[in-house]
């Protein structure tokens, strides 16, 4: 791109200094044709170079696409093969200055019901305030790009001022016949965290199935580390994700704790977020909420010891008035 722009701009010296040198040797009326003929040029040169931007603007999901279906194929049987008791991966990472959970999962679910489900912002927020430290959530649409904020509170009821304000951009990064990737980005979090971001890629794999890409990564520094590390030894003792490190001979298995526990136990339940939320469609509207409360508390039950946190009745009666609440606050 910078090599057309140096093209153009040495077209527009050599095209001055050939108008300049013929001046003199051409009577007015031929010199005011060579202008002509030479700004004609220069515009199309230029037309075509503003058509190239704009094809190159244009995002290429090929690649992406193809990219999530060759992953899908080199999981074969990890993703049948699994404690999740359900067709999914789950995979971690931890840096200098940041952590990432990544989710790969085969849903029952056609890909055009998915992509229609998930390519709206406010569905986004049904599906966040599944999420048991979610207490709000809302999308403004009236400015570019849509904005989610969300927050971010205890595990049992509190006003909404006292919570912490995450607010995420909501970018549609494809939506084709063939494939769907929905960004979320926020630059601030709690505990000194920044720069988060919420990824999902979906793609058709047959047989009325898709295939889910969800990774759920942020930043942190010096003080969010250490923060991180005050609630891990406070609130967070005994926490842990589902990454084996040791299976013993004897006694219970030991899975990973830390920050890549945090980051998992999260991942996990917006994934099982968006599995109640997409599972509820095909109930009638009135009903779709009590449906994907039952069923996310459902699937979290089924990993207590990374997930569970309150009663059955605590969770669907807490979540039921901040779902009222998240509809009729501004």
């Amino acid at each position: 791109m910078a090599a057309v722009i140096v093209a153009i701009s040495q077209r527009i010296k050599q095209g001055r200094l050939q108008l300049e040198n013929q001046k003199d040797h051409t009577d007015e009326y031929a010199f005011r044709d060579i202008q002509l003929t030479w700004l004609t040029q220069l515009l199309l040169g230029m037309a075509f170079f503003s058509v190239g931007l704009a094809f190159a603007s244009v995002p290429d999901t090929q690649p992406s696409a193809a990219s999530l279906l060759a992953k899908y194929a080199s999981l074969g049987e990890r993703l049948h093969q699994n404690p999740f008791q359900r067709a999914l991966v789950l995979d971690s990472s931890e840096s200098a200055d940041d952590v990432a959970g990544d989710i790969y999962a085969l849903v029952n679910y056609p890909f055009e019901a998915v992509s229609t489900a998930l390519n709206d912002p406010g569905h986004w927020c049904d599906v966040m305030i599944l999420h048991v430290n979610t207490k709000y959530c809302r999308a403004s649409s009236n400015q570019a790009p849509t904005i989610l904020t969300v927050y971010i509170g205890k595990k049992a009821p509190q006003p909404v001022k006292e919570a912490y304000p995450i607010q995420f951009a909501y970018r549609l990064g494809a939506a084709t016949a063939q494939y769907l990737e929905i960004r979320l980005n926020a630059e601030k979090g709690p505990l000194s965290t920044r720069n988060y971001r919420i990824q999902l890629q979906a793609v058709p794999v047959g047989n009325g199935q898709t295939f889910l890409h969800l990774t759920y990564s942020y930043d942190f520094g010096l003080a969010g580390r250490l923060a991180m590390k005050t609630y891990l030894a406070t609130i967070g003792r005994g926490k842990v994700g589902f990454t084996l490190t040791d299976k013993p001979s004897k006694g219970p298995p030991e899975y990973i704790g830390g920050m890549r526990g945090v980051v998992e136990r999260n991942t996990m339940r917006y994934y099982l977020a968006i599995e109640a939320y997409l599972g509820a469609l095909a109930t009638p509207p009135p009903l779709q909420l009590q449906k994907r409360l039952q069923s996310w508390f459902a699937a979290t039950e089924q990993y207590p010891r990374q997930l569970h946190e309150v009663s059955r009745t605590a969770y669907i009666g807490m979540k039921r008035n901040e779902y009222l609440r998240q509809q009729t606050s501004p």
